[in-house]
């Protein structure tokens, strides 16, 4: 695993910011409708925490069932678990560690990436209620026992929360996460753009 370049991290973070913002207010694939992209100032982040850039060791369990995913705004998802990721977050007080997992799924159809869809302490309160994303695109195929680097700085929040017309996966019950992780996007404010509007 290459060296953690601080610096560089959080340049590459704050670019990956400003591209999604942008993407956001002009890009015709924006789940905000024309009104509210009009008034829409930026999504409101967590600041940079390295503490939640964490090594996670990877478990690859090729008997693993597909999962039923409940999905907001339309049916019920079959996900492929194909990964699990191992690691540990900072307690809620941030002077301890706990253990923790989330799996990483594919779609039933398939596709390159890996999808970790999940809640923790801060769903419903300061993000999204139905949970965040995370994407994974290794460069090459994960094995057992693998180190890699999950970082939740990236974690996302879904098109449906923008939009009912988007549906969404929600996290399963084994990536609800036990602890807090004030990282990634917050939960989206849209009401003053849309009232203002």
């Amino acid at each position: 695993m290459t060296e953690f370049d601080e610096a560089d991290w959080r340049e590459r973070l704050r670019e990956s910011r400003a591209e999604k913002d942008e993407f956001l207010s002009t890009d015709r694939r924006s789940p905000l409708s024309p009104a509210v992209r009009e008034e829409f100032d930026g999504l409101e982040y967590f600041e940079p925490a390295p503490a939640y850039r964490v090594e996670a060791t990877v478990r690859i369990d090729d008997d693993a069932e597909p999962v039923e995913a409940t999905v907001e705004n339309g049916d019920p998802q079959r996900l492929v678990p194909v990964v699990t990721f191992e690691f540990e977050l900072p307690t809620a007080g941030g002077d301890d560690t706990v253990a923790e997992s989330v799996c990483g799924y594919r779609p039933t159809g398939g596709g390159d990436g890996i999808f970790v869809p999940f809640r923790d302490k801060t769903t419903g309160q300061a993000t999204y209620r139905g949970g965040r994303y995370l994407d994974f695109h290794p460069e090459s195929e994960l094995t057992d026992g693998d180190e890699v680097v999950v970082d939740f700085n990236l974690a996302y929040t879904p098109f449906c929360a923008f939009d009912d017309a988007f549906a969404c996966p929600l996290p399963p019950e084994e990536n609800w996460l036990s602890t807090t992780v004030p990282a990634g996007e917050r939960a989206p404010d849209l009401e003053a753009a849309t009232t203002e509007s």
